[in-house]
């Protein structure tokens, strides 16, 4: 196959800026049909695509298009379950963006459709893996020049958001990142987790505590301790530190000037996830796309989708609770080893 041919499932912003990295920048693939529930979303799309492009508003018929040889998914969360049980049952690739369904339960049932399918079929948009620097920390983790990890420490910080961002979209649309990541770097799950409150930021609003302490434990033991602060004023930080056995490795910060002016020695900070993360999200979907040729799926799974779910439960639990609530999950299916 020398051209995978893609259908795009949703054509709101991630979806139209996930076309424009397939057709423009990235190799061996071409986007040739897009669906919307909202046909002039699909056409904004289609636009976007090219001239040709086919547009659907019923994704079981772009699903079964046979002219489409993988789907990508960037449909409200709502709506993923639909869109990947449709793909298993056509037998084709399909990469979803966080989460892998709207509930736990929903993403068992994916990952129940798939092992009985027989085919490695799904990859979970957890861009977070195809970062240049935490793939640092991952080799350096693996090396084991620094013995076993005993602590890891991270910070989410975002400059504001709106009064449509409450508490536990902190877990859900925030740190659900770090759930994934963290525990792929120590190579562990987690089975506890707790969330800490403490003085609020003048800048929140009342149906949002900010910010939080997370703290989740490893079945190893390993504590895993992330600062969430949504409305911390000065830009988007996202940083990890991982405390060793042998010594701490701390994740470089994207190579941008240092500059020395006005008696000052200074250097930016990043405004947005979107310049953060750009070249992993560039890194992820090519490397998706050529997994997808050889009928094969290396990054994150429909078993990772669901260990994410049901820890993100466990920490929006903990965040009415106050208590450290227990992480239990299904028995890993050997399909997943």
């Amino acid at each position: 196959m020398s051209t995978l041919r893609i259908g795009v499932i949703g054509c709101g912003m991630i979806g139209r800026e996930h076309i424009k990295r397939l057709n423009q920048r990235l190799q061996g693939c071409k986007v040739t049909a897009v669906c919307d529930v909202f046909e002039e979303g699909a056409r904004r799309g289609a636009e976007i695509a090219g001239e040709g492009t086919k547009v659907y508003t019923v994704i079981s018929e772009i699903v079964n298009d046979p002219e489409i040889d993988a789907l990508v998914v960037t449909t409200p969360e709502v709506a993923h379950f639909d869109a990947v049980i449709e793909a298993i049952k056509a037998g084709k690739p399909v990469f979803v963006e966080k989460p892998l369904a709207a509930t736990a339960d929903d993403c068992m049932r994916i990952v129940e459709a798939e092992v009985a399918s027989g085919k490695h079929l799904v990859q979970v948009g957890f861009m977070r893996r195809y970062d240049r620097g935490y793939r640092q920390v991952k080799a350096l983790l693996d090396s084991g020049e620094f013995g076993e990890a005993l602590i890891v420490k991270g910070t989410h910080r975002n400059q504001t958001v709106d009064e449509s961002y409450e508490t536990p979209l902190a877990v859900f649309g925030t740190v659900i990142h770090e759930i994934d990541c963290l525990h792929w770097l120590v190579n562990d799950d987690f089975v506890s987790a707790q969330v800490l409150f403490g003085k609020d930021t003048k800048y929140t609003h009342s149906k949002l505590r900010d910010p939080q302490v997370m703290i989740m434990k490893t079945r190893k033991g390993v504590n895993v301790i992330v600062e969430v602060f949504v409305n911390c004023q000065f830009g988007y930080d996202i940083n990890t530190e991982v405390v060793c056995e042998e010594g701490v490795i701390h994740m470089p910060a994207p190579s941008v000037p240092t500059v020395r002016k006005d008696g000052n020695l200074s250097a930016p900070i990043e405004q947005s996830w979107i310049g953060r993360f750009l070249e992993a999200y560039d890194a992820e979907l090519q490397e998706w796309v050529n997994c997808a040729k050889e009928g094969i799926v290396t990054g994150p799974n429909a078993w990772d989708g669901y260990l994410a779910a049901v820890t993100a439960d466990a920490l929006v639990k903990a965040q009415e609770t106050g208590a450290i609530e227990s992480i239990e999950t299904e028995e890993k299916p050997a399909f997943y080893d």
